[in-house]
């Protein structure tokens, strides 16, 4: 997959087909003109622009998706932490936290996530 960023419209579209895949193109442009106001062209256009993409894929007039929203978002957020902080998780951690104050849910919540992942690493 070449671009793992989505604009605006493009993120609604794609939230469009991820809540509804599988689904007709016909719905889909249904969906479309109801929730983003869009021509059937419209639809069509960023449909194939997002299939060249490798988010979906249509096949007899079905469109599916090839990467789930959240398989999309990890591996967004991956290439951002690899471009970004040459790929050290406790580099992006270090600069989101000394910009925001993180709850002692929100800390609990990533010791947890640490342990599970130290216990699985040592697996």
């Amino acid at each position: 997959m070449n671009e793992l960023r989505l604009g605006a419209v493009e993120s609604q579209f794609a939230d469009i087909v991820w809540q509804n895949a599988p689904l007709s193109t016909a719905r889909l442009v249904e969906l479309c003109a109801q929730r983003l106001s869009w021509k059937r062209t419209t639809t069509y256009t960023v449909l194939k622009r997002l299939c060249q993409r490798g988010l979906f894929r249509t096949e007899n007039a079905v469109v599916s998706a090839i990467l789930s929203r959240q398989e999309f978002y990890s591996m967004q957020s991956e290439q951002f932490v690899e471009q970004t902080f040459d790929g050290s998780l406790p580099a992006f951690v270090a600069a989101f936290a000394s910009r925001k104050k993180l709850t002692e849910q929100e800390v609990s919540e990533l010791r947890r996530m640490i342990d599970a992942w130290g216990e699985e690493a040592q697996r």
